[in-house]
C-alpha cells in the first residue's frame, strides 16, 4: 500500500547542491557493487522516488562509470547525489541526502553477494544476488 505521493527535499554536504523529489513510498535500495563500494567507500543506499519529478539545482556533476550508468555528486564538496541509469535517464537520489533517509524503509539490496563483512544489513528484505541484479537490470524488472 503506498501513500499519496509528497514532496521531499535534500541537500549534499555543504548545501550547495538541493534535491526536490516525489514520491509515494520511499522504499530504500542498497547496492554492494564494486563501483558502489568505491564511490561511498560503502554501499550505495538510494531512495524510491516517483520517476520525472528530480529536481536538481546547484553545482551538481555527473561521472559516466559505465556504459549504461552514471554517478551524481556535488562539484563543491563531492558529495555523492545519484545513481542514474543512461537508458532510460533515471536518477536514484542517495537517501542520506533527505533528512532521516526520507524515513524509507529497506526492502532491496542489489549485488547481495558480494557484501563485504561487516556491512550486512538486517531486516526481511529481498537481496539479489550478482547474476539476479544484472538479469533485473539488463531485463528492465524491478
Amino acid at each position: 500500500m503506498s501513500d499519496a505521493p509528497r514532496t521531499i527535499e535534500g541537500r549534499c554536504l555543504c548545501g550547495a547542491v538541493t534535491l526536490t523529489v516525489q514520491t509515494e513510498n520511499p522504499r530504500l535500495r542498497a547496492c554492494h557493487c564494486d563501483m558502489c563500494r568505491q564511490h561511498t567507500s560503502g554501499m550505495f543506499i538510494s531512495v524510491d522516488t516517483l520517476p520525472g519529478t528530480l529536481e536538481v539545482s546547484g553545482p551538481a556533476q555527473s561521472f559516466a562509470s559505465s556504459e549504461w550508468a552514471e554517478r551524481g555528486f556535488c562539484g563543491t564538496c563531492g558529495s555523492t547525489l545519484w545513481y542514474g541509469t543512461v537508458h532510460d535517464g533515471m536518477r536514484h537520489p542517495a537517501a542520506g541526502l533527505f533528512e532521516g533517509a526520507a524515513l524509507g524503509e529497506m526492502t532491496l539490496e542489489f549485488f547481495a553477494d558480494q557484501c563485504p563483512q561487516g556491512y550486512g544489513l538486517t531486516g526481511d528484505h529481498r537481496k539479489l544476488s550478482t547474476e539476479e541484479t544484472i538479469a533485473m537490470f539488463t531485463e528492465g524488472d524491478e
